[in-house]
């Protein structure tokens, strides 16, 4: 079911209307069907008496709705048209009584069943606008209010909501009544309830301005898995930065985090209650990588209390305000306070690919984005909005200094608490803080789209020392060609005596504007190895090499010793390898080449998935067998040399699973499933079981009776979705033709097992089977956008396009379909990505055959 699409208009209409002051809201969630009664009370002022304005409500059925003493007509209620609420009083009462659906699909209150023990597990998940589904409310984040929520639930149940709980009543042996303190000042999207029987760990954080509560959840059957005193130890030291940092206390009282069932993303900052992607609880072993990016997660849910909840953005114009600063300050606080010290080296190898990738396609926007309505924010959760912002606040911050970046943020908490700001007012909180006119700083970073290239160029004289050296710097792309001021860092880097390897030897930090800027402070310094003209990751840019350099990075990228120019030097060459300017065949090479003495987990896996990826979608077909075999040798050869029981043994083995194997190969994983080929220091418990067996299936070898036999030794939820991917991988036309009407005909599917088939449906060694789903993605995907909400429609948009097709056909059925008028704009944007990724293989193809 599809929600109404508020509009900015709409909002900002209601918004100068309306002050809301208080929401009562009173659940019953002790039935057991399909629906849930919610009893609304709100309180709220009109600026104009007499006027009408309406109120969000998504519902099964609408019982009643009070206007100040006065039964209104709601026979004719529909979704999309809210309630009605016509003639206003300056001070009004409105009281709603209604029957909300349950949903499956992650939004609004999700209701899940545990396979394992059928436990009835509820969680919320509001963002953008879904608050609605459970309760009655002016669904937009700058109509502010306090709330009062009572909850009545069977009696084993825990419920928890954003204020600590005020009492417990026994209605009777069968069920309690939950009452809750009055929160603080939250917007509707902010609101949660978790609600079932969750297993609970409790701590406290304590310094010398008192304590907040700590509670940790998770479903009962995964208890045994959590980690609760790491999570516990992570979040003290978040709070510990954050108090520091921001200069404000953690406003809401207690501070709970619920690891919840079919999640549509990994977190949200509900105010006092975060809820996670339940898959952070590791059922099996995962790499360290995996436990920084989940201490990233918990982190940046963190910084929202402040940046998101204490002040909130009026509009989704500033979505990525409130998504790129808390990214940004969740890996400075990693960086600063945590075990995690290289994570801005992750945030280089993750963050600013993901911006890359994202701010070349056709559907690139200004970070600063127009978002004119609900469907315009929904299709904006991307790499720009999270992670292009966070690497340009990064920038922000290398300019004005991070002690003037964080003074300004305390006086924008100051000014702003409980509110709502706009990006206008932080900028100002930041000149005042620091004395310096950021007004064209927002104006060539936020208004503006693409990247800037950015190469040296100098002279050497006979002595191998610079005799001039400059920074050229290319005109953002795609976009209108604007030069930009980069605060930047060019460090050399050159042979260590004592260990042969290549370390920093200078280091030079200045501002780079216009076309050429010239660095006198390099001239007279030994050239070395290796050049980088954004050394320590300051600046948002594409960062080309010398030729010395380039070679210097092809023959010896595993002679650099820190972590963080190294990364830097790979992301060049992947770059360049999309860009079309490095042979995708010599990237494997290189990748091949230089894997096997990268410290850093986190940079290898990444680099075994690009290098998947250059060999399926960037080589020419004809080599790309060759490029399979040579890949899966040598990550076979890797994970049996491999220290035993490590987390690169790990990651080698979890990339031959994804991969496109050879017979032999296949027989190996078949051994270490079975047991009867074990890899020394290889533990394949669950997780690792189902990997090695959907890498079976997808090559024949196994099939559905094995899958049977997986699932009944592992039945839990996790289990279904893995068994689901395992035979959506089934290389058969039937089986494919069933996985398909699965995936985009079933609407009844909970949202995380549509996504398991669509996971499973395509495979790098099954392109010829899945030709002819190329010409009927265009033929069923609007459907699919019409009868779905965006939440559900966008994993099978994404998900199903055919980047499988790397072809002309592929183009010109894209083309033909974006020619028609009657798709909407958010639509219209995700099958225009899917295009231009065709477009870039193509490209590479061709580089790669030439």
């Amino acid at each position: 079911m599809a929600a109404p699409n508020l509009t900015r208009d709409q909002a900002q209409q209601r918004a100068a209307l309306l002050e809301v002051q208080s929401y009562g809201i009173a659940l019953d969630l002790t039935g057991d069907g399909p629906t849930f009664g919610s009893t609304t009370t709100v309180r709220f002022r009109s600026r104009t008496v007499g006027a009408s304005t309406w109120i969000d409500l998504v519902a099964g059925e609408v019982q009643s709705a009070v206007l100040n003493g006065v039964e209104l007509d709601v026979s004719g209620y529909r979704d999309e048209d809210g309630i009605a609420l016509p003639d206003l009083a300056e001070q009004n009462e409105l009281v709603v009584r209604a029957q909300c659906l349950y949903t499956n699909t992650g939004e609004g209150l999700h209701r899940f069943v545990d396979p394992v023990d059928k436990g009835v597990y509820l969680y919320t998940q509001f963002e953008t606008a879904d608050a609605k589904r459970m309760f009655t409310c002016f669904d937009q984040p700058d109509l502010k209010a306090v709330y009062d929520v009572t909850v009545t639930a069977p009696q084993d149940w825990k419920v928890m909501s954003n204020a600590a709980s005020a009492s417990v009543e026994e209605i009777d042996p069968e069920t309690s009544k939950h009452v809750f303190e009055t929160t603080k000042t939250l917007s509707t999207y902010l609101i949660a309830l978790v609600a079932g029987p969750y297993a609970e760990w409790r701590d406290e954080y304590t310094d010398d301005e008192g304590s907040i509560p700590l509670g940790l959840y998770c479903r009962a059957s995964l208890a045994e898995h959590m980690d609760h005193e790491r999570l516990f130890t992570q979040t003290k030291q978040g709070f510990d930065f954050f108090h520091r940092a921001f200069g404000v206390r953690y406003p809401f009282g207690k501070y709970d985090q619920a690891f919840v069932p079919e999640f549509n993303a990994g977190a949200m900052e509900n105010a006092g209650l975060v809820t996670f992607l339940e898959d952070f609880v590791f059922r099996s072993r995962v790499t360290r990588y995996l436990y920084e990016r989940r201490c990233e997660t918990v982190l940046h849910e963190m910084a929202h209390m402040w940046f998101g909840d204490l002040v909130t953005m009026r509009w989704w114009d500033d979505l990525w305000l409130n998504e790129s600063f808390a990214t940004w300050a969740s890996v400075l606080s990693q960086a600063e306070a945590t075990e995690y010290k290289h994570a801005w080296t992750t945030f280089a190898n993750i963050e600013k690919s993901w911006a890359y990738r994202q701010d070349q396609l056709p559907s690139t926007h200004p970070v600063a984005a127009d978002i004119p309505d609900l469907q315009a924010v929904e299709v904006n959760f991307d790499g720009i909005t999270y992670a292009k912002g966070a690497s340009v606040l990064k920038q922000l911050v290398a300019y004005v200094g991070l002690d003037n970046f964080l003074a300004g943020l305390r006086v924008y908490f100051a000014k702003h608490a409980w509110g709502n700001a706009t990006l206008s007012d932080l900028l100002a909180a930041l000149e005042e803080a620091s004395g310096r006119d950021l007004s064209w700083w927002s104006a060539q970073w936020l208004e503006t789209t693409g990247l800037n290239l950015l190469r040296p160029k100098f002279t050497v004289d006979a002595d191998g020392r610079f005799s001039e050296f400059a920074v050229l710097q290319g005109g953002a792309r795609p976009g209108a060609g604007e030069l930009r001021t980069h605060r930047l860092a060019i460090g050399v880097y050159d042979d260590d005596p004592s260990t042969g390897k290549l370390v920093r030897t200078h280091r030079v930090e200045l501002d780079v504007t216009g076309e050429r800027t010239e660095v006198p402070d390099l001239v007279g310094v030994p050239r070395g190895k290796l050049v980088l003209v954004n050394d320590d990751d300051l600046t948002y840019c594409t960062m080309r090499l010398d030729n010395d350099s380039l070679a210097t990075l092809v023959d010896r990228i595993a002679d650099i010793t820190e972590p963080l120019p190294r990364t830097l030097c790979w992301s060049a060459a992947w770059e360049m390898t999309r860009e079309a300017e490095l042979k995708a065949r010599d990237f494997v090479t290189l990748v091949l080449g230089g894997i096997r003495s990268e410290s850093e987990v986190g940079v290898v896996q990444r680099l075994l998935l690009q290098a998947q990826t250059a060999i399926s979608s960037y080589a020419d077909p004809a080599w790309a067998p060759e490029g399979w075999r040579r890949f899966t040798d040598t990550v076979l050869e890797l994970a049996r040399t491999a220290e035993p029981g490590s987390d690169h043994q790990l990651a080698f083995v979890n990339s031959l699973a994804g991969a496109s194997l050879t017979d032999d190969v296949v027989a190996v994983l078949k051994g270490w499933l079975d047991g009867s080929e074990p890899l020394a220091g290889l533990v394949v418990d669950t997780d690792l079981r189902w990997r090695l067996l959907q890498a079976l299936t997808a090559h024949g070898a196994a099939g559905d009776a094995e899958v049977r036999a997986e699932l009944e030794l592992d039945p839990t939820a996790a289990g279904q979705r893995h068994a689901e991917r395992a035979r959506a991988l089934v290389p058969t036309e039937a089986n494919k033709a069933e996985a398909w009407r699965r995936a985009v005909h079933d609407d009844e599917l909970p949202n995380a097992v549509n996504e398991a088939i669509i996971y499973g449906f395509s495979h790098p060694s099954q392109k010829e089977l899945l030709a002819p789903y190329a010409q009927q993605y265009f033929a069923d995907v609007a459907d699919v956008w019409r009868r779905r909400s965006s939440e559900r429609a966008q994993p099978t948009v994404t998900g199903l396009f055919p980047s499988w097709a790397v072809d002309a056909a592929t183009v010109a059925a894209s083309d033909e379909w974006l020619a028609a008028d009657e798709h909407p704009p958010a639509l219209r944007r995700l099958v225009s990505e899917g295009r231009a990724g065709i477009v870039r293989a193509l490209a590479a193809r061709e580089f790669d055959r030439s």
